[in-house]
């Protein structure tokens, strides 16, 4: 078993991070941090672990895709019926991690949600394929479903509906937006000496404190 884990240990050597590089605001040093990541060939450097817990504190995790964010938040789409959506509903708090491993980078962000606008909801889902716009008219997502042929059947069905023209977005579907509270910035070290820096906001302050790795 050993032997298994041995041959995966990686050095994270890198320059590090220092507190006189970190910008004032975490969410535009988070720019800046997704930025190379994405100059950097990344894969989908948007994507992102999302922590819920239901209200008997059950946690749940699963990947999904950052779509947008500023100073009000991050924002995420989904069908609210689904497992993180009841979830969200019930207890309106949450956490993103982000893992880039190829720059020994990682973010924590935890905070409240909030259910993004309809009309912000509405203008997103008209970007998005025509396909992935059916799927999520017909997906009722996290709940049992008999077989594959079950899905595709429902996906024709409303397919023929539209052929061409834009779906209309579900009442089922919209975007959260996490609006932070705290973030933490990671940055792989030799010997396992991470640099690690924590914003909180305190009074519509941001502070910065370094953590031990």
């Amino acid at each position: 078993m050993e032997d298994r884990f041995t041959v995966l240990r990686t050095e994270y050597e890198t320059e590090g991070l220092r507190r006189a590089a970190l910008d004032p605001n975490p969410v535009r040093q988070f720019s800046a941090w997704f930025d190379e990541a994405v100059g950097a060939g990344v894969p989908q450097a948007n994507a992102m672990v999302l922590a819920t817990a239901d209200l008997a504190g059950a946690p749940s995790a699963r990947a999904v895709l950052l779509k947008d964010f500023d100073d009000r938040g991050f924002v995420f789409y989904t069908n609210l019926e689904s497992r993180k959506g009841v979830e969200l509903h019930a207890n309106p708090q949450a956490a993103l991690c982000f893992v880039w491993l190829p720059l020994h980078r990682q973010i924590r962000i935890e905070g409240r949600v909030e259910v993004v606008a309809d009309a912000e909801a509405d203008e997103y889902f008209r970007t998005r394929p025509h396909g992935a716009q059916i799927a999520s008219t017909v997906s009722a997502q996290s709940r049992p479903v008999r077989d594959r042929a079950e899905l595709e059947d429902r996906y024709a069905e409303t397919a023929e509906m539209y052929p061409e023209l834009p779906v209309p977005r579900p009442p089922h579907w919209s975007g959260f937006r996490v609006v932070p509270q705290a973030f933490e910035f990671w940055q792989g070290r030799e010997f396992r000496l991470h640099d690690r820096f924590q914003y909180e906001r305190r009074g519509g302050v941001w502070t910065i404190t370094r953590l031990a790795p």
